[in-house]
């Protein structure tokens, strides 16, 4: 009995075309099915049916309290294919004001964003199986994510892990 992959998650979001347009223009999710206050989306990469999807609270509906003195989930995290990706990324989520940090996690290398709503995603790029040194292995890290260093170092085109 093992789990094989998350296959999608659903937010709760304040406007659902506001919502479909950052995912859309900034990460390039695409609309699958469409419902009047809901939405389903699937990454340009994915074979699901749907990843993401978005269900329409209203303009009144409060902020999160996750991690805020409640419960909750803290973010989502979705890996692309290259380091140039992850660098096309940074770029579009800078652009859009999303960005809020970029953290390098040893085999981890994170770009940390918040959609409109203020909900939390991140956005990686995995060290290859095959390219983890025994000294890279259970090491915690959380270091400054020097992009143009680790694409030197990797190479913009390795293909990460899935």
């Amino acid at each position: 009995m093992g789990i094989r992959r998350l296959n999608h998650a659903v937010l709760y979001v304040r406007d659902v075309e506001r919502s479909i347009a950052f995912y859309r223009d900034v990460l390039g999710f695409r609309v699958v099915h469409r419902l009047p206050s809901a939405a389903f989306l699937r990454a340009a990469e994915s074979d699901n049916d749907h990843d993401l999807g978005l269900f329409a609270l209203g303009a009144d509906a409060a902020p999160s309290p996750a991690g805020k003195g409640a419960v909750g989930l803290y973010h989502l995290a979705w890996a692309v294919g290259t380091l140039a990706e992850l660098a096309e990324h940074a770029t579009r989520l800078r652009e859009a004001g999303a960005l809020v940090g970029a953290s390098d996690h040893v085999t981890t290398k994170a770009l940390y964003a918040k959609d409109p709503d203020g909900l939390e995603f991140e956005v990686s790029w995995l060290v290859p199986l095959d390219r983890v040194t025994e000294a890279m292995r259970g090491k915690l890290a959380v270091a400054p994510l020097d992009l143009e260093a680790e694409i030197e170092h990797w190479g913009a085109d390795l293909v990460g892990m899935a």
